[in-house]
Order: structure tokens, then C-alpha cells, then sequence
């Protein structure tokens, strides 16, 4: 591993698969946990200082997929949708413009939405290795299908490398944002993805002619049992962060 990974277990991860879910809902459910975090860290604090004990922190891996929807980070350009409102409703999409890093992308179904609502005091305060580990978290499970990834320097997600036949292309988008080190929003890594959706934006804001959007499903031929790859991807998110996973029905 290219990181150096926390050496003793000590926290617990709870882990919810919402399925397939309207984006407003999945925003809303993930804010109400993000402010938990938020609310317990600033209670612990207080009862540190008292003397007292102190919460357990709850932490949440939340995986999804969503109806066909664009989502604008909050650096991003209205530019780079190439729908007005008539044709985003002709088309059956909806938009958002939300409170993440990154520029304009696409969720839908076929694709693995992850949302992190993880208490970094409790892992690493370090933006970058955390983006770096939502990469390696993906990278690791698209190795488990022989699929070859890397990092574009100067842009964040996954990437495939070019080819005789293709150009390099993204297949996992990510887009978090932090307050007080509690992580919200995350990672759309393309599986079953219907990618002719990408051609209504410019995907993350790149024109270049030299990089595309592909799937797991266009690159190895087949279409991809969802649950295996989720399965996968969520026991690699266990490792790099080494934790353990808090027993519930969605385990």
C-alpha cells in the first residue's frame, strides 16, 4: 500500500445500503448524520473539559444509486450543463447545485453512490490522504477484475489509461466537503452506468479531447453483478481505514 494505514482498530463503521433512492432524500438523510457527528464531537469536547466521559462516535458508509440526476459542486460552472431547465425535464433529470468540491457530474442508476460520514479526528486529519484513500478504495476493487487504474495528475478519481482504441478515461468521480473534519458527500464510481448521460454535461468540467467517462460494464464486455462489486468495494473502504463494521441488517 502506498499509505501508511492506522494500526489498531478502534473504530466501528456502520454501514447502510439505501438502494435506489431520490437524490434530495439521500442529500437530506446524509446532512442530519453529518450534524450528529458534528453535535456528539462538540458534546465530547464539553465533557472532556468536565471531566466526564465521553460518546462513542458513530461513523457511516452510506452506498446508493439515484434516479438520473446533475449535481454542481460549489466551484463549478453552469456552464458545463448543456441542458436548460425545459430539457432537463423533456429528458426526465433533475439538477442540483450542492455544497461539494468539483465541478459538474452525473448519478444514476447502475452506478455506486458512496457517501462517507466519517469523524476524521478519529482516523487522520488530512484532506488529501482522505480523497487519496476513496481513489485507492476504488482502484483496489477494480483490480479484483483485472481492470487497470491510476491517478491523472492535477485531477481527482480514478482513471483508466489510454489505450489504442480509447482515450484515458474517468470511471470514479469524487467530490466531498468537511466541516470540523466530519466528511460529507463523496464518490460516483461507474459500474452499470448508462454513460450516453454524461454527453448532456461536460463531465467535472473537462473539454479535453483526450479524456472520457467509461464503466465497468463497457470495459470488461458484461453487465456487472452490482452486490459483488459493492461488497468488494465496501470491505477495501475496512481496510485502508481499518475499521471494523458495526452488526445491522444492512451488513
Amino acid at each position: 500500500m502506498p499509505f501508511e494505514l492506522q494500526k489498531e482498530k478502534i473504530q466501528e463503521v456502520q454501514f447502510l445500503n439505501l438502494g435506489l433512492v431520490d437524490y434530495q432524500e439521500a442529500w437530506d438523510f446524509q446532512t442530519l448524520r453529518h450534524k450528529e457527528l458534528v453535535a456528539r464531537k462538540l458534546r465530547n469536547r464539553e465533557l472532556t473539559k468536565a471531566g466526564a466521559a465521553t460518546e462513542k462516535q458513530e461513523h457511516f458508509l452510506i452506498f446508493c444509486e439515484h434516479p438520473p440526476v446533475y449535481t454542481l459542486g460549489k466551484t463549478g460552472s453552469l456552464d458545463h450543463l448543456l441542458l436548460d431547465e425545459e430539457g432537463l425535464t423533456e429528458k426526465g433529470f433533475t439538477f442540483y447545485k450542492i455544497n461539494r468540491g468539483g465541478d459538474i457530474t452525473y448519478h444514476g442508476p447502475g452506478q455506486i453512490v458512496g457517501y462517507p460520514i466519517f469523524d476524521l479526528d478519529c482516523f487522520f486529519t488530512d484532506v488529501h490522504k482522505y480523497v487519496r484513500y476513496l481513489e485507492e478504495a476504488v482502484m483496489l476493487t477494480l483490480k479484483e477484475y483485472g481492470i487497470e487504474s491510476y491517478r491523472e495528475k492535477g485531477y481527482t478519481g480514478v482513471w483508466l489509461p489510454a489505450t489504442a482504441n480509447a482515450p484515458k478515461r474517468k470511471i470514479c468521480a469524487i467530490g466531498v466537503h468537511l466541516s470540523r473534519w466530519v466528511t460529507l458527500h463523496g464518490f460516483a464510481f461507474n459500474v452499470n452506468t448508462m454513460l450516453g448521460h454524461f454527453e448532456n454535461i461536460i463531465p467535472c468540467g473537462i473539454q479535453d479531447d483526450d479524456k472520457g467517462v467509461t464503466s465497468m460494464a463497457k470495459e470488461l464486455g458484461k453487465t456487472m453483478n452490482m452486490q459483488e462489486v459493492q461488497d468488494k468495494l465496501k470491505q477495501h473502504f475496512a481496510d485502508l481505514f481499518n475499521y471494523t463494521y458495526k452488526a445491522s441488517a444492512n451488513n
